[in-house]
Parts: C-alpha cells; structure tokens; sequence
C-alpha cells in the first residue's frame, strides 16, 4: 500500500512554525537554518498539491487546508516524540548515527574508524543516508561530515576536521610531456589544460590560481562532475586536470595512479569538511567520543600538521 503521509521532518517543521507564527522562530526552536523550514514545508506543500500557509507583514496565516492539518497533526507528534524519547533514553548515550560527504567517508574516515571501534567498543556506529542540505532536525542522523563554511550553520557546533589543503592532480604521463616541453614551471602555466571540476566546487580552481598569484579572471573551466570519484577517474582518463582536497587523492598519488605537478605548493581554501550537529546534542555520550576521536586523527593528518592548528 502506497503511504499517503509525508515525512516526520516536515510535519514537524510545519506545525512549530504554525504554532510559532514565523520561520525564524520555527528554525531557533528546531535547531535547523530558516531555508532549512522553508524548503520542508514546500515539500510539505507540493505533497499535498495545495498551500498550507500564507507569509505576510504580521507573521504566517494558515489556510483552511493548513489549519485542519495543524489540529490533527499537533497532539499525534507530541505523542510520537515523547513515546521516542522514552525508547531511545536506555540505550542512545552508546549508539551514534553519522552521515558524511561519501567521498571523504570511502577515502578517509572508513579506513581510520577500525581506531574508534579499539577504542570504544561500547559503541555503536552507523551511517544514514548523506543530504547535502542535512538540516538534522528528525531523529537521526545525530551529526553530519559536511562540506562548507562555519556560516552555513548557524546554531549548530561545527568543527573544522580537514579538507581545506588542496592538490592539482594530473594524468601522470600528461605531467612527463609537459616537463619534457618544458612547460609547467609555474602554476599559470596550467591555464591552457581543460580544467576539470567538481559541481559542488566550482570556485576551486579559481581560489587555487588566486593563492598562486594567477588572476582569477584568466581561469577557464572545462568539463564538471557531480562525484568526486568520477572526476578522478576523469583524471585518471587524460580528459583534463582538477584540482581536489589532497586527503581524498592522497592514496591515488602515492600508488601512482595519478600525478601533482606542484606536490608542495601549500595553498589552502576557506570550504573544508566540517563535524556539523545542533547545539542540543552537546551532551550525546557517543557523539562526544566520536568528536574528540576525529578532531585528535584528523590533527595528526599531514596536512592539518603542516598547516598548523585549524581556524
């Protein structure tokens, strides 16, 4: 039987903003971004084929439709949440629920967590489905590995773990044919290859030609990717170069299968991946052991030691 019910996650920010009257108090009250509201109650919206609210100088006005679905949704999800906290309350101090940008999960947190699990056996980790745009406003995940600055979430804890060191990567026969050209000497010597990008970082080769001393203006990109792990294979093909977080390529480099033309050029930008989750859960037993585990491991990385202590 096809459910007809919409997502926890959207009730939720439906009816707090209903019962709040505005957005930003909705956001403030569930620990999620303002857009974070507006985009669930849309889906909310679209879901049900017809709006649910009216924004307008003096706060949010429901519809008729609105109204009937904030009386018979109210006291059903105040039920649900207090039935779901006395269920978890035993055992959730010792059970984690992660999601994390899966290129940075495959590359680099899998292959160290073996460390976490020695160290805490007692918990219990697993991993939810990754969004971009996680607002962590339904029960799990309980935090998120993103990607961006601290400003995107404001009310939430984020620290910085590693990504901002980046790496120009290259076919490695590419990078013997230009050395024998004599070409590649300087960094603007790359302008004239087909640069590769990831969509979700469209700005990368700009920032990494500007902290080379390249004008940004003279960076033409060529093809894009929407996975990490294609624009490497992408590299790996001879279609272009790319420049990427060294910590996600770093074993392609070292086994060969790809090539830096400028290996220990130390140019860093402000995106980094960051351990995002909201201010209520400072106090989660597991996730506190999770924070210091990663932040200690991702300190001992080569590039966050060279880089110095994170901003």
């Amino acid at each position: 039987m096809r459910l007809q019910s919409p997502s926890m996650s959207e009730l939720h920010a439906f009816v707090t903003a209903a019962r709040l009257g505005s957005f930003t108090q909705a956001a403030e009250a569930l620990c999620v971004t303002q857009g974070a509201v507006s985009r669930a109650i849309a889906r909310l919206e679209a879901h049900f084929g017809q709006p649910l609210m009216h924004r307008n100088a003096h706060g949010l006005t429901l519809t008729d439709t609105g109204r009937r679905l904030y009386d018979g949704a109210q006291a059903p999800l105040q039920a649900i949440e207090a039935l779901s906290a006395e269920l978890r309350a035993d055992d959730r101090r010792l059970r984690l629920t992660l999601s994390s940008v899966p290129t940075l999960a495959s590359a680099w947190l899998v292959p160290r967590l073996p460390d976490f699990h020695q160290r805490h056996p007692d918990i219990q980790l697993s991993f939810a489905a990754y969004r971009r745009n996680e607002d962590c406003s339904g029960a799990t995940p309980d935090a998120s590995i993103l990607s961006g600055t601290p400003e995107q979430w404001p009310g939430w804890h984020a620290d910085y773990v590693i990504g901002r060191e980046m790496v120009v990567i290259c076919h490695p026969g590419r990078l013997a044919a230009r050395r024998a050209q004599g070409l590649w000497s300087t960094p603007a010597g790359l302008l004239g290859e087909a640069l590769l990008y990831h969509s979700n970082g469209v700005d990368n080769w700009a920032q990494w030609f500007a902290a080379a001393g390249v004008p940004r203006e003279s960076v033409k990109l060529s093809n894009g990717f929407d996975q990490v792990s294609i624009l490497v294979r992408a590299v790996m093909a001879d279609m272009g170069i790319a420049v990427l977080q060294r910590c996600l390529v770093r074993d392609d480099l070292q086994a060969g299968r790809v090539a830096a033309p400028f290996p220990d050029l130390p140019i860093r930008i402000a995106r980094g991946y960051h351990l995002c989750a909201p201010a209520q859960r400072r106090d989660h037993y597991a996730l506190a052991c999770f924070r210091l585990w990663l932040l200690e491991t991702a300190g001992r990385d080569p590039d966050v030691l060279a880089a110095g202590a994170p901003g």
